[in-house]
């Protein structure tokens, strides 16, 4: 039951706070940037109103979500340190003495309250108005790209993740003492049983808690505490030790990866206005006219965008062209110019240089049907790409894109270049070169979300968990970028 939630702590000891917590302190000021009463409605429709126990302040919750995205701490790991953590207790509007809560806690508030699709984009919009606010956005231009997440649940075996975990804890121990090797628990045999792997890990973390000494190693708690939480946090997905909504995503040719993309549009103050959760195999050049869209509705008005090569499909530059908008992005010679509704799915993957096929596959092969010397009313070569027959016989996607029996696939498109003279002409400008180089700041921004708060990794499973921990990464990066520009 959500009710009377905005309680102010009212201790004598308060006062140690303006004591203890300086003035310059990060959390005191991101306490003092924003009200986060907005939370409250943003959640208020998945509390019952008249039944049930109190439940706790979602407002408290959702800043303990704040806190593992700022120090990359798991879920007992933020409610330990918050025990004996001035700042975050400030931070979090509890008085000295209060008691902290369940971690489990942590787990039910984003898996129960956290479902709407929108929250992402709906707490992007409060850092919009809270830019416009401070008069932090001097732009109306928008720069775009993705950033790619691994799923936290590989194509591994649920034995082979709990086993990776477990001998991190082991090791950790063992740069304790190596003798202690004698007293831990026996790993399971190599019979492939999840269940005898669980217990394995339960035991293990069992011994680490009972080891007078331990208390103080703070890397080994914190290994144990990742496995806990993978053995207790996750046991749904756990058992089926695969993430149905991932897909393969190409970083290069011959680098993939399983998981996610999230893709991005980021002011050049470096906040993020806008950003869309999908499975790693979905076109970046797709993305540009949802995210434009979507970045007006956050408030933010845009007319100028500036992106990679992935981005410059013609059906982008005519709605740039529509909505008078100017977009930086280079041509790519590859990139498809007709409109081949029979294909519908074939798109070119700029980070492997060729084409993939509606279930992801890139091509094997290249070549060009005829020389550029044949060219006719301003028509190129005709590229034709071949893709491994093996994999398309097997395909779950086969019908109506692969012919049973056929010992070739192919995908043909022309390269029109005179529907790109404009642009061509338009990216050797001084203008394009100078606006381009202003690409490098999503670089950093992903590689920002990635090496300082854990978006690497997907922290559960699912397009909802992914959007979710966006959301609240994302969220808790704009404000810190809101202070340090209101330095």
């Amino acid at each position: 039951m959500l009710d009377n939630q905005m309680k102010i702590s009212i201790s004598s000891t308060m006062h140690l706070y303006d004591l203890l917590v300086s003035e310059t302190h990060q959390l005191r000021r991101l306490k003092e940037l924003l009200d986060y009463s907005f939370i409250i409605e943003e959640v208020k429709a998945t509390y019952s109103e008249n039944m049930g126990r109190p439940a706790k302040c979602p407002i408290l919750l959702f800043k303990y979500l704040m806190l593992k995205v700022i120090y990359e701490l798991s879920d007992v790991d933020v409610v330990e340190r918050s025990k004996t953590d001035l700042a975050l207790k400030y931070f979090l509007d509890m008085a000295p003495e209060d008691d902290v809560i369940d971690p489990s806690l942590l787990t039910k508030f984003r898996k129960l309250r956290l479902k709407d699709e929108m929250l992402l984009n709906k707490l992007l919009s409060k850092t919009i108005e809270l830019a416009v606010e401070k008069d932090i956005l001097k732009s109306n231009t928008i720069i775009v790209d993705s950033t790619h997440t691994k799923a936290r649940y590989n194509k591994k075996s649920a034995r082979t993740l709990l086993l990776e975990q477990s001998k991190k804890v082991r090791k950790q121990i063992y740069q304790i003492d190596e003798k202690l090797k004698m007293e831990l628990p026996i790993k399971p045999t190599n019979s492939g049983v999840l269940e005898d792997t669980m217990t394995y890990c339960e035991s293990l973390c069992n011994y680490v808690e009972s080891k007078e000494g331990f208390d103080f190693a703070q890397k080994l708690i914190e290994q144990k505490n990742m496995l806990k939480e993978l053995l207790s946090d996750h046991q749904e997905a756990l058992k089926e030790s695969y993430d149905e909504d991932a897909r393969i995503g190409h970083k290069s040719y011959d680098d993939a990866f399983f998981g996610y993309k999230t893709h991005i549009g980021l002011t050049p103050e470096r906040i993020i206005a806008v950003a869309h959760v999908t499975s790693g195999e979905k076109h970046d050049g797709k993305q540009l006219q949802g995210l434009i869209e979507q970045a007006k509705e956050n408030g933010y008005e845009i007319n100028e965008v500036i992106g990679d090569a992935a981005y410059s499909e013609k059906e982008n530059l005519d709605y740039a062209k529509e909505n008078k908008m100017i977009l930086i992005s280079k041509l790519n010679r590859s990139v498809e110019h007709s409109n081949h509704k029979s294909k519908v799915g074939f798109e070119f993957n700029k980070d492997a240089n060729t084409y993939q096929c509606p279930s992801g596959h890139l091509s094997s092969k290249k070549v060009n049907r005829r020389a550029r010397k044949h060219a006719i009313d301003g028509q190129g070569d005709v590229e034709t790409y071949y893709f491994d027959v093996e994999m398309c016989k097997i395909c779950h996607k086969k019908e109506g894109c692969y012919k049973e029996g056929a010992n070739s696939k192919s995908f043909s498109i022309s390269i029109k270049t005179n529907t790109h003279l404009e642009h061509m002409a338009f990216q050797e400008s001084d203008y394009f070169k100078e606006r381009a180089k202003e690409r490098y700041k999503i670089e950093a921004k992903n590689s920002e979300l990635k090496h300082r708060h854990g978006y690497d990794v997907a922290s559960g499973s699912g397009l909802v968990g992914m959007r979710m921990q966006a959301a609240v990464t994302m969220f808790t990066v704009n404000l810190k970028r809101i202070l340090k520009l209101t330095e």
